[in-house]
């Protein structure tokens, strides 16, 4: 199943452009689900029918879902409550009824990565997904990665492995220690994330930004981008919105229309840019997006890598080459933890496992050129293999 998701700064049409591409692709013979998490309908009001967390087809081939954070809280946190029934009533705890819960800050970015994860397994061709304003989006599709790693910190499987011991261990330490549900959960969770983690990374998976053409929306594809080459997300295409006509009486309209020209001479240079005309109103319904000419799905560029460059032999370093386009040097902050390293780039942080070989290396040095980050890492003599019979390490 191909996979878009689409951001872009708040304002800027990105659900509109969902619905379009989404309407359009099912017009042409494919299966399509297109799925929104905003709160209200914007979705509903741009293909004009009302969406919700039941399926609708606005028309054959089209199905469209507005997640429900909600319900997904509801089931979830009553699910807990009964499997920590036994140490609830020890606490004297009162129980929580359904009907008093609502859903929490974070509820609504759950929903949607489930629905992401459910998705995976429908019969569709092609997902749209209308994500979060960016940088909103970012945090949402880093958070399966994120939790994964704080599960596995806290809860190791491995000790999993010790339950015969555990009333021993307990009497030992003169501590309750975990059940064997907590750790049946913590997999439970584990394995749902790892679900929503495969969509995400994907190969068919790739990322549509939407921005208007101006100033803000410049900086704004500038954070964007950045953010996105961080968690190794593709961007396919860059879909600049509400491109006013080149030739205007109105001396006003052809200010804009030519700032809007040079920035999108600016974006030619470094997106794959896709032109949107604007309609003089807001898209309303099927014909509207028709008339819009949304962009058709091309085929998925090439998964995001991020090579290790051997210069052992003439610098004696290897070299760590993380793409990040409109990166800050200034902004740039880098830290190693153990097998680990933290990458900080202005409002966006990763914390990714070093490939095995840097592991045995120490930092020597880094630099931001060309809109990449070259980290450079030395050889630790206590830890790098020696050459055996003259045939140098790691071949």
């Amino acid at each position: 199943m191909r996979t878009i998701l689409l951001t872009g700064p708040g304002g800027s049409g990105r659900t509109t452009l969902a619905a379009a591409t989404a309407l359009q692709a099912a017009r042409s013979g494919t299966r399509t689900l297109v799925i929104s998490a905003d709160r209200t309908d914007t979705l509903g009001a741009a293909l004009g029918v009302p969406t919700g967390a039941d399926p609708v087809q606005p028309e054959p081939g089209l199905t469209a879902v507005r997640t429900d954070p909600a319900e997904g809280f509801r089931d979830d946190l009553l699910a807990f409550q009964d499997r920590a029934a036994q140490a609830l009533d020890l606490l004297g705890a009162a129980r929580l009824d359904e009907e008093e819960l609502t859903p929490l800050p974070g509820s609504g970015e759950l929903a949607l990565l489930r629905a992401l994860r459910d998705a995976a397994a429908a019969p569709y061709d092609l997902l749209v997904v209308d994500l979060p304003p960016a940088p909103e989006a970012l945090a949402v599709l880093a958070l399966p990665e994120q939790l994964r790693r704080y599960l596995r910190r806290l809860l190791p499987p491995e000790r999993q492995a010790a339950r015969a011991l555990r009333p021993v261990l307990g009497r030992l330490a003169g501590v309750p220690m975990p059940g064997t549900w907590l750790y049946e959960t913590a997999a439970r969770w584990d394995l749902e994330l790892a679900g929503v983690q495969a969509v995400i990374e994907d190969p068919a998976t790739t990322v549509w930004l939407v921005a208007e053409p101006g100033p803000a929306g410049a900086d704004a594809v500038r954070t964007a981008a950045t953010g996105l080459a961080l968690h190794g997300l593709r961007t396919d295409a860059l879909l600049a919105n509400r491109v006013l006509p080149e030739a205007s009486a109105d001396p006003w309209l052809a200010g804009l229309a030519a700032q809007q020209r040079k920035v999108l001479a600016e974006w030619d240079g470094s997106y794959t840019v896709r032109e949107v005309a604007h309609l003089g109103g807001d898209p309303r319904g099927a014909d509207d997006l028709a008339a819009l000419d949304a962009p058709s799905p091309s085929p998925a560029p090439a998964p995001v890598s991020w090579p290790v460059g051997d210069h052992l032999a003439d610098d004696g370093v290897l070299v760590w080459h993380i793409p990040l386009p409109g990166a800050v040097r200034d902004e740039l902050e880098l830290i190693r933890r153990g097998d680990e390293l933290v990458v900080t780039s202005g409002q966006f942080r990763r914390i990714v496992p070093l490939p095995s070989a840097l592991r045995r290396c120490t930092v020597a040095g880094a630099g931001l050129r060309d809109d990449e980050l070259r980290i450079r890492f030395a050889p630790d003599p206590d830890l790098w293999p020696s050459a055996v019979n003259g045939v140098p390490p790691f071949g």
